[in-house]
C-alpha cells in the first residue's frame, strides 16, 4: 500500500533538493573543476542512493539545456549516474548473466535496428565517434529501463517519483513566468537572450529545458503526476494535499498553453482520448476540461496581459510576444509558413529523407547521415550530395523534425521492418493487458509517442524517453517480465 505522508515537503527529498541546489552552484565553477567535482559527487549518490538518484536525473535531463549552455563540465552527470547504477545491477546480481542477458522481443528488435543503422553508417563513411553518438542517443535512457525493471523497486516509490514531478512542474513554470514577463532577459544565458527568434516563435516559454515543446512535454507527465497522487490519496481516504495539487494542476495547465506547442497539444490529446475510450472513465474529460479552463482564465490570459503591460511602460517586444491560441494554430497553414516548410522546413525534410531512401532502399545511408542527433554533432557526408545547405539554418545544424523519415533514411526498409517490430512487440504486451488501467494507460501512451514522430525526433528527445522508458520499467515491474534483484 502507498504511503501518503511522504511528499516533496518531507525531510526525505531533502538530500534530492540539496544536490539540485549543488547542481545550479556548480555553474559558477571553471567547467573543468565542474566536470570532476560533479562526476565524483554523483559517481557515489547513484551507489549509495541509486533509485533516489533516478529521481533527481529527471530533473537534472530537463534542465540540462540550461545548465551546459552555461558550464560544459555539467554535461556528463546523467551518462555517470547510468554507469554507476548498471555496475550495482550487476553487483546485486551477483553476474547472474543468465538472469541479466534476458530480453523481451521489443528489445532485440531495438538491438537490431540500432546494428543495422551502426554497420551501414560505417560502410558509408561516418565517422566511429559520430556512430557511437548516435546510439548512446538512442539506448541511454533505455539503460534506465534495463536497471528500474530488474531490481526491487522501494516501497512508495513511483508516489516520489510523482512527487518529483510537481516539484520539477514548479521549477520550470516560475522560471517560465519570469521568461515571459521579462521579454526572455531575465534568468537565462546571454545566448539564449538574443538567440534569434522567428515571429511565431518568440510568445512561446522555452524555460530551462530551451525549448517550449519539450517544456511542453514535461508538463503532460506532470499534469498526469499529478492525477496519479490524486488517485493515491482518494485511495487512501485522504485529502491531503488537495488544494496544492488543484493549484499545481492549474498552473502546469496555464504554461502548458503558452508554450504553443501544437504537436504537443496533440499528442496529449491522443492520450486522453484513447486512455478514456479504453478505460470508460469519462469522468476524466470534465476533470481535464475543467483544468484547460483554468488554466486559460488563471494562467494564461492573466500572464499574456502582464506582458502587454509591460510593453505600456517601456520595454521593447515584438508584436508576436503575445499571441492568441487560435491563432498560434492558424500561423500553420499561412502562405508564408507553408512555403517555408516546403523550402528548408518539416516538408523539405521528408522529400529529401525520401530522395536519400530511393538511393539506399534496402538498408538506408547509415546512422550519423541525415536529420539526428549524431548530424548535429558531427554532420554528414551526404548533406552536400543532396544539397542540403546548413548555413541556412541557425548554427548550421538541423533536426528532420519527424522520427520516421530519419529512420527510413538512414536505415531503409531492412531497419524500419526492425522500428516497426520495436513498437509492435511494445503494443503487445501493453495490449495483453489492456484490461488494466495501466495496461489501457500504456497503449494510449504508446499511440501519443508514435503520434509525436510524427513531428518531433521523440525517441532522441532524452527527456520525453527517460519519462517514458522510467513508466514503462514499472510497468514490466508490475507484470513481472524479468528476474528483479535487490540492490542494497
Amino acid at each position: 500500500m502507498q504511503r501518503t505522508k511522504d511528499t516533496v515537503f518531507s525531510k526525505e527529498y531533502l538530500p534530492l533538493l540539496i544536490l539540485v541546489l549543488f547542481t545550479f552552484l556548480s555553474l559558477a565553477l571553471p567547467s573543468k573543476i565542474a566536470l570532476v567535482l560533479t562526476a565524483a559527487v554523483f559517481a557515489v549518490y547513484a551507489f549509495l542512493k541509486p533509485f533516489d538518484s533516478i529521481l533527481y536525473l529527471a530533473v537534472y535531463v530537463a534542465i540540462r539545456p540550461f545548465l551546459t549552455e552555461i558550464n560544459p563540465g555539467l554535461k556528463l552527470i546523467g551518462d555517470i549516474i547510468t554507469v554507476v547504477l548498471l555496475v550495482k545491477l550487476i553487483i546485486a546480481s551477483k553476474f547472474d548473466l543468465k538472469g541479466l542477458l534476458k530480453f523481451k522481443f521489443f528489445e532485440w528488435a531495438f538491438f537490431v535496428f540500432l546494428l543495422l543503422g551502426s554497420i551501414v553508417g560505417y560502410i558509408n563513411g561516418v565517422s566511429l565517434g559520430a556512430i557511437i553518438f548516435q546510439i548512446r542517443t538512442f539506448i541511454i535512457m533505455y539503460l534506465i529501463y534495463y536497471f528500474l525493471s530488474r531490481t526491487k523497486l522501494p516501497e512508495n516509490w513511483p508516489v516520489k517519483l510523482a512527487w518529483t514531478g510537481v516539484g520539477l512542474g514548479w521549477l520550470l513554470s516560475l522560471h517560465g513566468l519570469v521568461e515571459k514577463l521579462s521579454i526572455r532577459q531575465l534568468l537565462l544565458p546571454t545566448t539564449w537572450k538574443y538567440m534569434p527568434l522567428s515571429e511565431e516563435n518568440f510568445a512561446r516559454i522555452y524555460s530551462l529545458p530551451g525549448n517550449p515543446n519539450s517544456l511542453a512535454l514535461i508538463l503532460m507527465f506532470c499534469i498526469i503526476g499529478i492525477f496519479y497522487l490524486k488517485h493515491v490519496y482518494d485511495t487512501a481516504n485522504t485529502k491531503q494535499y488537495k488544494i496544492f495539487l488543484n493549484i499545481s494542476y492549474v498552473l502546469f495547465f496555464g504554461i502548458f498553453f503558452l508554450t504553443y506547442s501544437r504537436g504537443t497539444l496533440i499528442s496529449a490529446t491522443i492520450l486522453a482520448i484513447v486512455y478514456i475510450i479504453m478505460t470508460k472513465n469519462y469522468r476524466l474529460i470534465k476533470q481535464l476540461v475543467l483544468g484547460a479552463i483554468a488554466g486559460l482564465i488563471l494562467v494564461f490570459y492573466p500572464v499574456n496581459s502582464g506582458v502587454m503591460l509591460v510593453k505600456n511602460l517601456g520595454v521593447e517586444a515584438p508584436d508576436a510576444s503575445v499571441v492568441d491560441l487560435s491563432e498560434r494554430f492558424g500561423q500553420l497553414f499561412q502562405e508564408k509558413n507553408v512555403n517555408r516548410m516546403q523550402s528548408t522546413g518539416r516538408i523539405f525534410y521528408i522529400k529529401k529523407g525520401f530522395e536519400i531512401f530511393s538511393d539506399y532502399p534496402i538498408t538506408g545511408s547509415g546512422f550519423g547521415t541525415f536529420g539526428g542527433a549524431a548530424t548535429i554533432s558531427y554532420g554528414s557526408p551526404i548533406y552536400e550530395k543532396y544539397g542540403i545547405d546548413l548555413s541556412i539554418y541557425y548554427k548550421n545544424k538541423i533536426y528532420s523534425d519527424n522520427q520516421y523519415i530519419q529512420i527510413i533514411a538512414e536505415t531503409g526498409i531492412l531497419g524500419v521492418i526492425a522500428f516497426s517490430l520495436y513498437l509492435l512487440g511494445m503494443l503487445a504486451l501493453f495490449w495483453k493487458r489492456r484490461d488494466t488501467k495501466f495496461g489501457a494507460f500504456m497503449a494510449a501512451l504508446w499511440l501519443s509517442t508514435c503520434a509525436s514522430g510524427a513531428y518531433y525526433n521523440i525517441w532522441e528527445l532524452k527527456i520525453y524517453t527517460l519519462i517514458f522508458f522510467i513508466i514503462l520499467a514499472l510497468f514490466a515491474l508490475e507484470n513481472k517480465f524479468y528476474k528483479q534483484y535487490e540492490l542494497r
